[in-house]
């Protein structure tokens, strides 16, 4: 099989190959290794090979790209941008797609090679073709050429390239481009400053964090929106955490949702600014982030009061995020009957609201409710059963109906939020006194799909894990379950035949 492909090769790059001949080659080499092909592949003929793009005709070109795909994952990535380093520079620059993303493939395994990625830094001109590629219409292009610079930029020497040379002009006029493409380049900026805090440094002093910031605390209330969500991709490190508090951008924030009462579009921006919040206090401290913004949580309670299914859904998943830990449970609850009350609406919303504002809903009780075995003391046991009966007045029943809908989704929400609290004592003992419960847990004919087996598997495993289920459950159901773990989630029960004397 080598041998033909070789020779089909050889044909192909010694003089202008025929579709036919291109389409052989192609077919060939799919049943040929890549490794088998290295030691007869040549720079003559991927030249040729490349040469062959330069043609106006589709198809010659997409069996030249499938042809280059195959071929070039045989070869190193060091091989490959020393001696084709103008071919990829070309390939930038083709006016089809295809090719671009067959460039930019290649750009991606050079960068993720140590001896090969220091070569491209040698390569301005590569460089400034792939920021160029940041404003291509294909988003496939732009998404390859960010993952390249941002891996590129991962190295001292990779910061200084981008930043400190006339790259950065490159930078700025793609900028320019449009709106999109911008965000874009902020994009790549905030993935660069998420390396670290001297990373974060370059990226400041080439003035395009400022001028993020600039327009996130600007007038354009779509524009905020937009800049929100990567401001805070960059709180996710704690030097952004930091870069943010001495800039005093975490306060402004504070003010542009406590000025939001009176901005008539501020439902455009708000959600964004409220999971900012929410995500700090999950990374920093609840207490403490609660504490110095009291607006945040002021907001998330209003959204969660309000009658728009958008807001709603919101702060649902924030108060999810924020009560995900202990500290974060305990400032909810100093809320008193405030917090209460937002449970039933939560539960009346997980019972009446438009299925994707249920599913979220059943997220977060399960991440409210959820307390791991080292942090069950009594009173926090007392809390969350509290806050479980606040749900509805029958709440053990309420998901038991929402688990038996024919929505996989929303019959695994249900299972989860039985999964949250099946190591608490006092949860174990509503099961068991619930009728028919513990039957409806190890049966497992309910589950018609391999999420819903999976949901219900990891039900069994809370329960048997725990340290008080053998006592509150008796034997009985605890051998049950401890069956049910044992023989997995996809265990189907063998039926005997019987063979019967001259049945036909």
């Amino acid at each position: 099989m080598a041998e033909a492909a070789a020779e089909l090769l050889e044909r192909a790059a010694r003089r202008n190959a025929e579709l036919e001949e291109l389409r052989a080659l192609r077919v060939a080499l799919q049943a040929v290794p890549p490794a088998a092909l290295r030691a007869r592949l040549s720079e003559h003929h991927l030249g040729a090979l490349f040469g062959l793009l330069s043609v106006n005709d589709r198809e010659q070109v997409s069996a030249c790209v499938s042809i280059l795909e195959r071929l070039l994952q045989a070869l190193d990535p060091l091989y490959v941008i020393q001696n084709l380093r103008e071919e990829l520079q070309k390939g930038l620059f083709h006016p089809d797609d295809s090719v671009k993303i067959l460039t930019m493939s290649q750009v991606g395994r050079i960068v993720e090679d140590s001896a090969a990625v220091t070569e491209i830094l040698h390569s301005p001109e590569l460089l400034r073709q792939i920021i160029n590629c940041i404003g291509g219409e294909k988003i496939a292009v732009a998404k390859e050429a960010i993952k390249s610079l941002s891996r590129i930029a991962q190295s001292q020497e990779g910061l200084e390239a981008l930043f400190g040379s006339s790259l950065l002009g490159d930078l700025r006029n793609v900028m320019a481009t449009s709106d999109v493409v911008r965000y874009r380049v902020y994009e790549l900026i905030v993935e660069i400053s998420s390396v670290s805090a001297e990373s974060l440094n370059y990226c400041a002093n080439s003035g395009l964090i400022p001028e993020l910031i600039g327009e996130l605390t600007g007038e354009d209330v779509l524009v905020r929106a937009t800049c929100i969500e990567m401001v805070t991709s960059l709180a996710h490190t704690a030097h952004g955490r930091q870069y943010l508090a001495q800039q005093g951008v975490t306060d402004r924030i504070s003010n542009i949702i406590l000025g939001a009462e009176s901005d008539p579009f501020s439902s455009f921006y708000l959600p964004g600014f409220v999971k900012f919040f929410g995500n700090l206090a999950v990374v920093d401290s609840p207490q403490q982030i609660c504490e110095r913004y009291p607006v945040f949580m002021e907001k998330v309670f209003e959204m969660a009061e309000s009658q728009d299914p958008t807001m709603i859904g919101v702060a649902v998943d924030t108060l999810g995020i924020l009560g995900s830990n202990v500290e974060g449970k305990q400032v909810l609850q100093k809320t008193r009957s405030r917090f209460q009350n937002l449970l039933s609406k939560i539960g009346h919303q997980a019972k009446n609201a438009p299925t994707e504002l249920r599913l979220r809903c059943l997220d977060a009780i399960s991440s409210l409710l959820y307390l791991p075995p080292e942090q069950q003391t009594e009173d926090l046991l007392r809390m969350t059963e509290s806050w479980f009966t606040s749900l509805s007045s029958q709440p053990l029943e309420l998901f038991r109906s929402i688990s038996t809908q024919p929505f996989p989704d929303l019959h695994c929400g249900a299972l989860r939020v039985f999964t949250a609290i099946a190591n608490q004592p006092w949860a174990q003992r509503l099961m068991l006194s619930s009728p028919g419960f513990v039957e409806y847990v190890v049966d497992r004919s309910v589950e018609p799909d391999k999420a819903s087996k999976d949901a219900k598997y990891e039900l069994v495993k809370a329960l048997v894990n725990s340290k008080s289920i053998a006592e509150i459950f008796g034997n009985q159901y605890y051998l049950r379950l401890r069956a049910y773990l044992h023989e997995g989630p996809y265990y189907v029960k063998a039926v005997s035949t019987t063979a019967v004397e001259g049945a036909e």
